[in-house]
């Protein structure tokens, strides 16, 4: 089932500037430009984009905030800006720099709040509060006011509290931002659990170790257009990836000669041979190691963060 759908949407704003001493200009700026795609129950998606791109812009129609200037848009089967309070039963939300939680509360009193905002029967939020209080770790903080929670600590109670109501579609903007190493992990390990529970996931980060880890399908979006679609191994494909191969040689020597592989780096005895990231790395190794007095060596798999740096520089289009 197609629970996102985007039908040649875009958004524009108007925007004034100075033309002089008394003037203003007024132009429009296109945040988002003829944007489709669809989004199927279940997925997790990694919706990403430099700056500016329009992934915001994005994520606000799809909550209903902002109105499309054009196109159509419909999520769970109805149209976010015309239907917002039936929506917000079926969606949740969690922006990695701001809070939904009530800064002098408890944990717990949040909670009870968003209880009866979102009218959720009893037994069903008392379910509902044990699992997310089990996955997240949160027995200890329910009695502690939210302004004295850490960055972690309140990141995943923000977690709880958009899905205590059972959303169809939970929107992340940056859940991992300014975590530490463990916070991450355990804020990555709880939204697993929630799409393999059939949750469906937007993901919007800078965080890129989020995407790799968590998502099945990765969306590329700049200048408000959608410039990729498709899993990690396509992204690596379009934008050009390489392997490295790492070559310790017993002795140093002249750049090494392999087919289907180039050397990028020589220092001493060590050497890096790049070759595309689809190719087998097996002939490479078998000539090298034929052909020349090895110590040791090593395969070392493509950045991301280059395959997107690449993208966002206009490298690859779409």
């Amino acid at each position: 089932m197609e629970l996102i759908e985007l039908d040649r949407v875009s958004r524009t704003f108007t925007v004034r500037s100075k033309a002089g001493r008394l003037r203003r200009r007024r132009h429009e700026v296109r945040a988002v430009d003829g944007l489709s795609f669809t989004v199927r129950a279940g997925e997790c998606v990694g919706y990403i984009g430099p700056n500016g791109a329009g992934k915001s812009t994005t994520i606000k129609m799809l909550t209903g905030i902002l109105v499309p200037s054009a196109g159509r848009l419909r999520v769970a089967g109805v149209d976010p800006a015309r239907e917002r309070v039936a929506l917000a039963r079926r969606i949740g939300v969690v922006f990695g720099q701001r809070t939904t939680l009530w800064w002098d509360l408890p944990l717990r009193d949040s909670y009870e709040l968003a209880r009866r905002l979102y009218r959720i029967e009893p037994a069903r939020y008392a379910a509902n509060l044990e699992r997310c209080v089990e996955l997240l770790q949160l027995g200890d903080l329910l009695d502690t006011p939210v302004r004295q929670l850490s960055l972690g600590q309140r990141m995943r109670g923000d977690l709880g509290a958009a899905l205590l109501h059972d959303p169809q579609v939970l929107y992340l903007d940056e859940p991992t931002i300014g975590l530490d190493v463990l916070s991450k992990a355990r804020v990555r390990e709880f939204l697993r659990e929630v799409n393999a529970a059939g949750t469906t996931v937007l993901l919007t980060t800078h965080d890129l170790t989020d995407i790799e880890q968590l998502c099945g399908r990765v969306m590329v979006i700049d200048h408000g257009r959608l410039v990729f679609d498709g899993d990690l191994a396509g992204l690596h494909a379009a934008g050009r990836s390489e392997r490295t191969l790492v070559v310790d040689l017993a002795r140093p020597g002249p750049p090494i000669e392999a087919p289907g592989a180039r050397v990028v780096k020589v220092a001493g005895a060590r050497q890096w041979l790049a070759f595309p990231a689809e190719q087998s790395a097996a002939p490479i190794v078998a000539a090298v190691a034929d052909r020349y007095p090895l110590q040791d060596l090593s395969v070392r798999e493509p950045v991301i963060e280059d395959v997107i740096a690449r993208m966002y520089a206009g490298a690859v289009g779409g």
